[in-house]
C-alpha cells in the first residue's frame, strides 16, 4: 500500500512541475494540429486514389 501511496505522490509532484500552456498557446498549437491532420488525410487519400486508378487500368 505504501508503494502506491509514494507513486501517487511521485505523480502529484511531476504533475506541478510541468509548464501549463496559457490559452492562446493551447489554440495555436490545437488548430496547427487539425491542419495536419487534414493536410496529411488528404495527402493519402490522394495517394489511395492514384494508385487505385493505376490499378484499375492494370486490371490488377
Amino acid at each position: 500500500m505504501k508503494k502506491i501511496k509514494n507513486f501517487f505522490k511521485g505523480v502529484k509532484k511531476e504533475a506541478k512541475a510541468v509548464r501549463w500552456p496559457d490559452g492562446k498557446t493551447l489554440v495555436k498549437y490545437s488548430c496547427i494540429t487539425v491542419v495536419m491532420l487534414i493536410f496529411f488525410g488528404l495527402f493519402f487519400l490522394g495517394w489511395d486514389a492514384l494508385f487505385s486508378f493505376i490499378r484499375t487500368l492494370i486490371g490488377a
